[in-house]
């Protein structure tokens, strides 16, 4: 199971091979997937966005940690499953809100403030990451990722 950890923890390798910071790549894969699948899947975009959330939590938490465990180290730079779930529940709380297709200047924005928070991991953020295991990597992302999506909703609203 150690090669299939290794391989969903990075993104198909991504996380190691690619010259950009992982978390960056991680984040950008993560809305490049969620533009994808919501184009591809029009219908629905609330039912896929948390269908892919149902699918890629537990994922990413086994995954995680799992190569974290593997490679000694508590969060290793190359694991960016992690972040490309935490910029998907971002556009997820998003598209629940707002039905439909993000436009891609929303998607843009999203991205702009997952990775300000995903940085910067203002308290109770960081906190997060003292959890245990696959937790401890995947929860401080999912944090920003809502943090992110709470930010975005307010700036839509006060600008609509």
């Amino acid at each position: 199971m150690t090669p299939l950890a290794r391989w969903l923890a990075t993104v198909c390798r991504l996380g190691e091979v690619l010259p950009a910071p992982g978390t960056t790549v991680g984040s950008l894969t993560g809305v490049l997937l969620f533009a994808l699948v919501t184009r591809l899947l029009p219908a629905s975009p609330r039912v896929v966005s948390a269908l892919g959330l149902v699918v890629l939590l537990p994922l990413a938490v086994w995954a995680c940690g799992a190569e974290a465990l593997r490679r000694g180290v508590t969060d290793p730079g190359p694991v960016v499953l992690d972040e490309v779930v935490g910029q998907w529940l971002a556009l997820a709380v998003l598209t629940a809100w707002r039905p439909g297709v993000p436009k891609p200047w929303v998607l843009g924005l999203s991205f702009l403030l997952f990775r300000a928070f995903d940085i910067l991991k203002p308290w109770p953020i960081s906190a997060l990451e003292r959890l245990p295991g696959g937790w401890g990597i995947v929860a401080d992302d999912l944090a920003a990722g809502l943090a992110a999506a709470l930010v975005q909703l307010l700036l839509l609203l006060l600008l609509s």
